[in-house]
């Protein structure tokens, strides 16, 4: 069993910058692929991105060259740091943890444990 706690969302302006922190309970946190997903108002769940249990790193079309997924694992946290905010990245944004990724990382289905989300809101 993982827990997943979000935090670091808030309100920032166009341009900023944002890092949101995943905290996870629980063991073997480093076996875990750890993704950020989003959701905004009226959407459906989005793959933000990924940092593979190996080490490797997939990012959305969407937001590649402006976000940077790092983790600690001796902290058993996992990072989204997020440069140039715009006004369509306003969602509340979640991590989840999962080891088998058939159904492909992007899917939502392929995770396991899911945070309670943390809103992110950008203004003009």
């Amino acid at each position: 069993q993982v827990q997943l706690v979000e935090s670091g969302g808030g309100l920032v302006q166009a341009g900023d910058s944002l890092t949101l922190s995943c905290a996870a309970s629980g063991r073997s946190f480093s076996r875990y692929g750890m993704g950020w997903f989003r959701q905004a108002p009226g959407k459906e769940r989005e793959f933000v991105g990924i940092k593979r249990s190996g080490g490797s790193t997939y990012y959305a079309d969407s937001v590649k060259g402006r976000v940077t997924i790092s983790r600690d694992n001796a902290k058993n946290t996992v990072f989204l740091q997020m440069n140039s905010l715009n006004l369509e990245d306003t969602a509340v944004y979640y991590c989840a943890a999962g080891t088998n990724f058939y159904l492909g990382y992007q899917n939502s289905r392929s995770y396991d444990y899911w945070g309670q989300g943390t809103q992110v809101t950008v203004s003009s």
